[in-house]
C-alpha cells in the first residue's frame, strides 16, 4: 500500500507519498505547488504516481482551498481525511485554551517533534519552529504537554508591512549583516533577527519552565535563513509535518 499526506499552508500545498501508513515509513515521492496551481495536480504532479490507498492532510488555507484539493483527489477516488487539533493525540496533550483552534499544521508538527524526541532517547522538552508565511514557535514539555507558542509574521509579511506603511522603503534583496550599512541589508537583517530573537526568548522560557534545554526543530521553506545567525543547536526537518501526519494516521488505524 501507499499513503498520501497533504499539507495546505497559506502559500503552497505540499504533498508526500509514503510506502506505508506509520512512523518511519519511506518517502517515495513528494512535491509542492502554489495554491494558484492546485488544479494542475491530477494532470501533472500526481498523474504518474501509484494510487494511494488512503490519505491524511492538514489545511490552514480555508475551506475553499481545501475543496479544490479534494477535487484533485478524485483522480484516485480517494476519500479525503483532514486533521483537526484534539485535546490529546500520540502522547501529546494539547494545552491550547481552545484545543480545536490550534492550527492543524502546528499540531501535526508538534506530534512529529515529540515522536522525534522519543526516538532519540530519553524524554526532554522540545521547541518546534515553523518558518513560512507566518512563523510559529511552539513549546512542548518533557512529559508531552504542549505548553503554548508564539505566532509572528514571516519574512515576506514583515517586509511587505514596512513597504506599505513606510514612505521610500521597498522590499529588498539585501543580505543578513551584523551591522547593516544600507537600507536593503537593514530590512532583511531586522526581520531575520526579530524571528531569531523570538526563538531565543521562547528557548529561555522553556528552560525556566522545564528545567532542561529543549530539543530545537525547525521546518518550513525559510528555515535555512536562520541557520547562520542563531547560536542555538537545532535540527532542520523538511518533512516534520508529514511525520506528524503519519503518526496521527497510525494511531487512528
Amino acid at each position: 500500500m501507499s499513503f498520501l499526506v497533504v499539507d495546505i499552508g497559506n502559500t503552497r500545498l505540499k504533498w508526500g507519498l509514503y510506502d506505508r501508513c506509520e512512523a518511519g515509513a519511506t518517502l517515495q515521492s513528494h512535491g509542492a505547488v502554489y495554491l494558484e496551481q492546485i488544479e494542475s495536480l491530477a494532470e501533472q504532479a500526481w498523474a504518474d504516481l501509484p494510487a494511494p490507498t488512503a490519505m491524511l492532510g492538514c489545511a490552514v488555507a480555508g475551506q475553499a482551498v481545501r475543496r479544490r484539493a479534494e477535487e484533485q483527489l478524485d483522480v484516485w477516488d480517494l476519500r479525503p481525511r483532514w486533521v483537526v487539533s484534539e485535546e490529546r493525540s500520540c502522547g501529546v496533550v494539547n494545552g491550547y485554551e481552545h484545543p480545536s483552534r490550534l492550527g492543524s499544521d502546528r499540531w501535526a508538527a508538534i506530534i512529529g517533534a515529540r515522536g522525534r524526541v522519543l526516538d532519540q532517547g530519553a524524554p526532554r522538552p522540545a521547541l518546534v519552529v515553523m518558518v513560512g508565511t507566518a512563523v510559529t514557535v511552539d513549546a512542548v514539555s518533557a512529559d508531552g504537554r504542549f505548553l503554548g507558542g508564539l505566532i509572528l509574521p514571516g519574512f515576506g509579511l514583515m517586509l511587505k508591512a514596512l513597504e506599505s506603511g513606510t514612505a521610500g522603503l521597498h522590499v529588498p534583496t539585501g543580505d543578513i549583516k551584523r551591522f547593516p550599512t544600507n537600507t536593503s541589508d537593514a530590512l532583511m537583517s531586522g526581520g531575520t533577527y526579530a524571528i531569531a530573537g523570538a526563538i531565543e526568548r521562547m528557548h529561555r522560557h522553556v528552560i525556566e519552565e522545564c528545567g532542561a534545554e529543549p530539543a530545537l526543530f525547525m521546518t518550513g521553506g525559510a528555515a535555512v535563513k536562520l541557520a547562520p545567525i542563531t547560536p542555538l543547536g537545532f535540527e532542520v526537518l523538511d518533512m516534520l509535518i508529514f511525520e506528524g501526519l503519519l503518526r496521527i494516521a497510525q494511531e487512528r488505524a
